[in-house]
């Protein structure tokens, strides 16, 4: 029996079973792949409202009765068949997409799945439903992400603070700190019309001064609701990088309905992560008002709210607090997200009623934030 053709098994593997009858069978190896993809992507509801059949594969039988196969063979089948970054697809489609909740509870599963961003934010999510062993097993995925996530912003974080840009010009070639404007300025002499070309002689960098050590806040207020968690992982990350900066002391507050000040934990945030309770209602004028409680100088505070900005408190004391915060001189930041994507997702009528009272409103990535606030010390 001659071996399938990689090209045709490929074009099978997409196309899916109906493909068989031009592509040939699949390989005993493709044949596993494919039935590894069916156990998940199978029990899309979308399949049944096209009229889609699925058809059972080898050794299962049909019905709409449960898969014999469970979430550990799954796994040990897409860890032996798949590549890396394939896994940690098909491990977060099965969270996210299916709500497969045994990969995040059940200890089995844990010693065999793959940290991921997907999978803490899963185990943040359902932590509430694990018993204590299998609370410790998920404590490993926080422990390994929440140390990637940390080892990928603190330099970011520590380029933000060298220094911040001075008008002086330097002679230090630092691409970080090259001046377009004037470099521009200087060369208009070597501009060729002809090949609508500028040539560079002279460029022009800008200096950096030291940052001066008069201390600033940064006050997190962070919407721990569910569809925030990616923003709360990366504000325990941030905030935890920003910990004990000279000339800065950092607030970290969790707020839903209720508030619950976070900053004692901040310099651990695996610990601060596991008491973060995702999920419940928003009032996000109460936890403005409890963080204006919190400020020392006004005038040396940024102050960021981050959240969806779906109020379910009063939305008109919410403005009122922000009014009042920027009539004082501090600085006000809404952030409809803060992670690495930076994807906006928030009501945008509050948020324009916020803008509209001095608030800066927009997405930031954490690394964006440390230079925002690093940009704010020299003042």
């Amino acid at each position: 029996m001659t071996a399938p053709d990689p090209a045709l098994e490929r074009w099978r593997l997409i196309l899916g079973s109906p493909a068989e009858r031009c592509a040939g069978p699949l390989g005993a190896e493709a044949a596993a792949r494919d039935a590894a993809l069916d156990w998940l992507y199978g029990r899309d509801p979308e399949l049944a409202r096209r009229g889609i059949r699925r058809p059972s594969p080898a050794g299962r039988e049909g019905g709409d009765g449960p898969s014999a196969v469970t979430a550990v063979d799954w796994l040990d089948d897409v860890h032996r068949l798949f590549p890396r970054e394939t896994i940690e697809r098909l491990e977060r489609d099965a969270v996210e997409r299916y709500g497969i909740e045994e990969i995040v509870t059940d200890p089995a599963v844990l010693e065999r799945v793959e940290p991921s961003p997907a999978l803490l934010r899963a185990v943040l999510r359902t932590k509430h439903l694990m018993n204590p062993a299998v609370l410790a097993a998920a404590r490993r995925i926080v422990e390994q992400v929440v140390r990637q996530l940390m080892d990928r912003l603190r330099p970011e974080v520590q380029r933000a603070f060298t220094g911040s840009r001075d008008r002086r010009p330097s002679r230090l070639a630092v691409a970080r700190d090259f001046d377009f404007r004037t470099t521009v300025r200087a060369n208009l002499a070597h501009y060729q019309p002809e090949h609508k070309r500028l040539i560079i002689e002279r460029p022009s960098f800008h200096s950096r001064t030291r940052r001066r050590l008069q201390q600033w806040q940064l006050i997190l207020l962070v919407d721990q609701s569910g569809s925030m968690a990616g923003s709360v992982v990366h504000s325990a990350v941030t905030a935890a990088c920003l910990w004990n900066l000279p000339g800065l002391r950092t607030h970290l507050v969790a707020f839903d309905t209720s508030v619950v000040d976070l900053t004692a934990d901040v310099p651990d945030p695996v610990e601060l992560l596991m008491r973060v309770q995702l999920g419940g209602g928003t009032d996000i004028a109460r936890a403005v008002d409890y963080g204006a409680g919190l400020i020392d100088n006004p005038r040396r505070c940024v102050f960021a709210v981050i959240s969806d900005f779906y109020e379910g408190g009063d939305p008109y004391r919410l403005v009122h607090t922000v009014r009042q915060l920027v009539q004082q001189g501090t600085t006000v930041l809404g952030l409809a997200a803060l992670d690495e994507e930076a994807n906006p997702s928030y009501d945008r009528e509050l948020a324009g009623r916020l803008a509209r009272e001095g608030a800066h409103m927009g997405a930031m990535t954490p690394g964006r934030l440390a230079e925002f606030v690093a940009e704010r010390l020299v003042r």
